[in-house]
């Protein structure tokens, strides 16, 4: 039997992606309680904006925690600071500037949370920092919202203090402080950032990514412990993929993919399953079990090459962009429900 990469640093991280997914739920309820309480044009539309970007970036998460692999519940001191300031938000006992100060205090420990989920994938491997990559988008965004919120606290409290408005160059401060720290990097985020929900094809790609890193970083171990954890990770990324693509993807193509074509991605999957199986019976100690893993990411390798060219240029001549993002929706909630399974049936027995 083989461990997986369910380690202390993986499951830490785990937690905290888990913590982030809670806040940006909190984020979201309180910029929609925000447009019912507002009266000020200017700062309306920048928490509409605000909404609109929290709204995508929730779906940004969920897609980054599924791609993780691991999935945690939020720490209950989170969970506590969560029901307080709902609690506070919905009351009477702050006033409108009040609120959007916490909302700006919760904006800086999502900006916070991102950068150190980031830090901590680089200290701990490839596939996690593959995995959690589009959380650069919702971490430059973030601090775009954070300086903008630091403006309208400054609007909302001068008004609260004084009964006047504050200085008209507020905004053009506020652009300012966006452009300091985004530079070539803010740039090239913001590229993508307009773009809405990802589409099916995305996920699947990503899945390949990840796992062709994790077959690299096997090749590369020397350390029988390490290997056997890779193929632990390889064995629950492929199996909740395979049986994810089973249930959603495959046989909805056939109709225009093919049967003989769509026959051989179900045939190609069925080997990959037999060597998974095969191999968790071997020594990650000896030679054949680097060489059976070789033979296997050979078999997975083709099987990407023909999902990535004629598969989804199929998808694209026959699907709408609806389409193809709500079956990327589809297949994000089957393969999550298929790693809390496979998590379950690992804990305490390996994989």
């Amino acid at each position: 039997m083989v461990s997986t990469l369910d380690d202390a640093k993986r499951n830490a991280i785990a937690v905290k992606l888990a913590d982030a997914k809670l806040l940006q739920q909190l984020l979201i309820e309180n910029e929609q309680q925000f447009l019912r309480e507002a009266s000020d044009k200017e700062i309306s539309d920048r928490i509409r904006n605000f909404l609109e970007d929290d709204q995508k970036n929730l779906g940004v998460l969920e897609t980054v925690i599924v791609q993780y692999g691991i999935q945690k519940e939020p720490r209950q001191t989170v969970r506590e600071l969560v029901d307080k300031v709902r609690q506070l938000m919905k009351g009477s006992e702050l006033s409108f500037y009040e609120k959007v100060s916490q909302h700006e205090l919760l904006k800086h420990q999502q900006v916070m949370s991102g950068l150190l989920i980031h830090k901590a994938a680089q200290k701990v491997g490839a596939d996690v920092l593959a995995a959690i990559a589009p959380l650069n988008t919702i971490n430059f965004e973030n601090r775009a919202h954070q300086e903008q919120l630091k403006g309208i606290v400054e609007v909302l409290g001068v008004r609260e203090l004084t009964g006047q408005d504050a200085d008209q160059g507020i905004w053009g401060r506020v652009q300012d402080a966006i452009a300091a720290f985004s530079g070539v990097v803010g740039s090239a985020v913001t590229q993508t950032s307009d773009k809405q929900d990802v589409n099916i094809q995305d996920v699947i790609r990503a899945d390949h990514n990840k796992v062709n890193i994790l077959f690299t970083e096997l090749q590369q171990s020397n350390n029988p412990q390490k290997i056997q954890e890779y193929f632990g990770q390889i064995y629950k990324d492929l199996t909740a993929h395979a049986e994810a693509e089973e249930e959603v993807v495959y046989p909805r193509v056939r109709s225009f993919y093919g049967q003989s074509d769509t026959q051989e991605l179900y045939d190609e999957q069925a080997e990959m399953k037999r060597y998974l199986e095969q191999i968790k019976a071997i020594n990650p100690s000896t030679p054949e079990f680097k060489e059976r893993v070789k033979q296997l990411a050979n078999i997975v390798t083709d099987h990407v090459r023909q999902e990535e060219s004629t598969l989804f240029a199929a998808i694209r001549n026959n699907l709408s962009t609806e389409q193809t993002e709500q079956w990327a929706t589809e297949f994000k909630a089957a393969k999550s429900r298929i790693q809390q399974r496979l998590g379950s049936q690992a804990t305490g027995a390996g994989v």
